[in-house]
């Protein structure tokens, strides 16, 4: 495999992200680890849902695989290879990442924004015009209508489907994301958690997740991964995570049950 260009870890189901006793320590030596002894293989095609309450180490887990940072034990690989041995640059452009807030270049439009990395990859103009028409499309915004306008000018579903359509742009075989509905009001949020669950069935994408709501994992995951202090406390199918008997677990389930309720 060329350490250039992230291909997509071959047929669906061969592994293309794993964690192999990932340690992660901020600060000087003797520092807590936010990270401790995470062993984790994730495989081609899976949508993947980091859960966990906040400190649990869901976001630090997913900056290492695009190298934002670097373990301090263990290793990460990306199809095969360690995340180390990647040209950094082309590591990050084969993965697509999005987050909470978007991210978007105030200072650009939508459609430079959309095309970012397509540009910086040198496509020709109309292959990137074609392309971005086209993650418009898949996303449910009108490419003319909305090709000119800046952030400022969208409201917060439009931009999160603009963030979307940026991360899709340039094809990347693996998305990460990080609660990329959160900051969305709670029906625009179920309506963007249910189309982004019908287009990742679609496009057998490679995504790693992240949240704290067990709703929205059952709704978007193929496989739940809960995380508390640093550790992997279960790993299950979305079918089945409910039902363990870990008692983290049955204590999200119960928590959802009770916001039901009182809804």
């Amino acid at each position: 495999m060329s350490s250039q260009t992230i291909a997509g870890g071959g047929a669906s189901g061969d592994p293309i992200i794993e964690f192999r006793g990932v340690s992660y320590s901020a600060g000087s030596n003797g520092a807590k680890p936010i990270l401790d002894g995470i062993s984790l293989t994730i495989r081609s095609g899976e949508t993947v849902v980091l859960l966990g309450k906040s400190g649990a180490g869901k976001t630090t887990l997913l900056k290492l695989v695009n190298r934002m940072l670097v373990p301090s034990h263990g290793e990460v690989f990306v199809e095969g290879q360690a995340t180390g041995a990647w040209d950094v640059i082309r590591l990050r452009r084969g993965i697509g990442y999005v987050i909470q807030h978007v991210g978007l270049f105030p200072h650009f439009n939508v459609r430079r924004n959309v095309t970012l990395v397509p540009n910086l990859e040198k496509w020709p103009k109309d292959r990137q015009e074609k392309r971005y028409t086209e993650v418009m499309q898949l996303v449910g915004l009108d490419a003319r209508e909305f090709g000119k306008r800046l952030p400022h000018q969208l409201s917060g579903g439009q931009r999160q489907r603009v963030g979307v359509a940026r991360a899709l742009a340039a094809d990347p075989p693996i998305l990460l994301m990080d609660e990329p509905f959160g900051a969305l009001d709670p029906v625009t949020r179920a309506d963007l958690q249910r189309e982004f669950h019908e287009l990742a069935e679609r496009l057998a994408k490679t995504i790693v997740l992240v949240t704290h709501d067990l709703r929205e994992a059952l709704v978007l995951g193929s496989r739940i991964v809960l995380m508390d202090k640093g550790r992997v406390v279960a790993d299950a199918s979305a079918e089945s995570f409910p039902s363990l008997a870990q008692p983290l677990v049955q204590e999200y389930v119960a928590s959802q049950q009770s916001t039901v309720e009182e809804s």
